[in-house]
C-alpha cells in the first residue's frame, strides 16, 4: 500500500460548473485514504501553487491523482497550463530518454518518477453510452483513448498508470451517492489493495 498520495484538484469554475462535484470527489479521496494511514498532500489548481513546492510534491509521492472534469474532450486549461508549468525538465525528468550512438535508449524513456503511479479521475456530461456504443458520438472509443496525450504524458515521466475512475452523465443524470460509493471502490481496489 503506498504512503504517500499527491492529489491534484483541477475543479473549474466556470459559467454553469461550480466545481462541486469535483472538489467533493477530492474531500472523499482524501478522507478514504487518510482512514487508512496514507499521508495526503494536495494542491487546488484555481487557488495557486508555486512550482518548486508542486515538483517536491510529484517526487515525493507514490501515486498522483488527478481529479478534473473533462471540458470539450480534453482537461481544462488550467489544468494543461499547471501541467506545463510544473512538469519541469530536471526535476521529474532527465531528457526525452535517447542517446546518440545507442538506439536501445528510446524515445520516452527519461522519466525520473520511474516506480511511481500515477490516476486519472474525472467527470463527465457525456453518458457511458456515448463510449460504448460505436454508433453513439464517441464511436465506441473509450476513455482512455480520449486521454492517450495525457497518459502519455505520465508515462513520459516514467510513472505507470492505475485504472482511470469516471463519473459520467454529471449534467443531465447525477447521481453523486453511486458516484462516491463507486470511487471508495474503486481506490480500494487500485491505490488500497
Amino acid at each position: 500500500m503506498p504512503k504517500n498520495i499527491f492529489i491534484i484538484n483541477g475543479k473549474q469554475e466556470f459559467a454553469h460548473s461550480g466545481g462541486k462535484l469535483n472538489q467533493l470527489l477530492v474531500d472523499t479521496t482524501e478522507n478514504f485514504l487518510k482512514a487508512e494511514g496514507i499521508n495526503i498532500q494536495k494542491t487546488t489548481i484555481i487557488d495557486g501553487y508555486n512550482v518548486e513546492e508542486e515538483v517536491n510534491k510529484y517526487l515525493l509521492a507514490d501515486v498522483v491523482i488527478y481529479q478534473f472534469p473533462v471540458w470539450w474532450m480534453q482537461t481544462p486549461w488550467k489544468v494543461k497550463k499547471y501541467c506545463d508549468e510544473v512538469l519541469i525538465p530536471g526535476k521529474l525528468y532527465k531528457n526525452d530518454g535517447r542517446v546518440k550512438g545507442d538506439n536501445t535508449k528510446k524515445y520516452g524513456s527519461g522519466g525520473l518518477l520511474i516506480g511511481k503511479k500515477y490516476m486519472l479521475s474525472l467527470t463527465f456530461n457525456a453518458p457511458k453510452e456515448a463510449f460504448t456504443d460505436k454508433d453513439d458520438f464517441f464511436e465506441g472509443k473509450s476513455v482512455e483513448d480520449l486521454f492517450f496525450s495525457f497518459h502519455k504524458m505520465n508515462q513520459f515521466l516514467g510513472m505507470k498508470p492505475l485504472k482511470t475512475f469516471v463519473c459520467n452523465d454529471v449534467m443531465k443524470n447525477p447521481d453523486v451517492d453511486s458516484y462516491i460509493k463507486n470511487l471508495k471502490s474503486h481506490i480500494k481496489t487500485q491505490i488500497i489493495n
